[in-house]
């Protein structure tokens, strides 16, 4: 930026950069998503292709942010995880909250149609973000665990509410009325005796949510003797999973760990390349094996 008479006005700017060593995440929410919804046709109590869509954004967030460890998204929302040692954007709170909305929103719009191609968006979508700091892994687990939680809870209520409007015939006050001061034993009653519905053989994706990870999978490669190898590339996955119990904290702790040094980095390059070697192995076994029995 050019110096000028002018320039003294950035004193006015504050300094919104987040606290050092603590996890990041930024949360979107849909702004009047109710309407939205109910001018747009979306199907009650879920919408398999609004979910999809919603993933289908978020996943183009995460593979533009690599700092981005996990993210955890259901209904109308979403929120993104950056790695405690992130220095993303100078940990700007701004700069962070505006290009993840902002990034998400648009990818919302631009893949509308690959998920509605029958219906037309009658007016743009818009989201809200908010940037908050946990300071430890335990608190930062809770709050997914929180947003799960969430999820299956309004799930269960939904899911009971519109099939007594849809199916039983009921008003909505009256199936407000009818589902006030129940528990979740009583909604599971109610889904089963008097829809025939059991409720654990809902799809994960609407009782659990979607989970979106950087993984890794083993490619073939042909090189220019046309000899075919394995090697691993980085991925991004989307998940419907438990993400409150450790199991899946254990099996993915490269979510905790934060950045390798570069004897890590060396050490994990050595494991990869034993996975590929070993892959090859099985596939010339097979190879093998196929050939003798011809």
């Amino acid at each position: 930026m050019a110096n000028s008479r002018y320039e003294y006005v950035r004193q006015f700017e504050s300094d919104d950069r987040l606290l050092p060593s603590t996890w990041l995440v930024v949360r979107i929410d849909g702004q009047g998503f109710t309407k939205f919804t109910t001018k747009h046709g979306f199907e009650k109590p879920n919408d398999i292709r609004a979910l999809h869509l919603m993933n289908h954004a978020a996943m183009t967030v995460v593979e533009h942010m690599s700092d981005i460890v996990i993210a955890y998204g259901q209904s109308d929302e979403y929120s993104f995880v950056f790695s405690k040692d992130s220095q993303a954007f100078d940990r700007r709170a701004s700069k962070l909250s505006t290009l993840l909305v902002s990034q998400f929103t648009s990818a919302y719009v631009f893949h509308w149609h690959e998920h509605f191609p029958a219906t037309a968006l009658l007016f743009p979508p818009a989201f809200d973000s908010r940037v908050v700091m946990y300071p430890s892994d335990r608190i930062m687990r809770d709050y997914l665990c929180w947003r799960q939680a969430d999820c299956h809870i309004n799930n269960m209520y939904n899911t009971c509410f519109w099939m007594l409007v849809q199916r039983g015939g009921m008003s909505v006050k009256e199936a407000e009325r009818r589902l006030s001061g129940t528990l979740s034993r009583d909604k599971n009653e109610l889904l089963f005796s008097e829809y025939g519905i059991n409720y654990n053989a809902i799809e994960d994706i609407f009782k659990k949510g979607s989970v979106i990870i950087r993984d890794r999978e083993l490619v073939d490669v042909v090189d220019k003797a046309g000899m075919t190898s394995k090697r691993s590339r980085g991925v991004v996955r989307t998940l419907h999973c438990d993400i409150i119990k450790d199991a899946f904290w254990i099996s993915h702790p490269e979510i905790l760990r934060g950045k390798l040094t570069g004897a890590e980095r060396k050490k994990e390059r050595v494991r990869q390349r034993e996975i590929e070697l070993s892959a090859e192995a099985s596939a010339a076994a097979a190879t093998s094996n196929d050939l003798k029995r011809l």
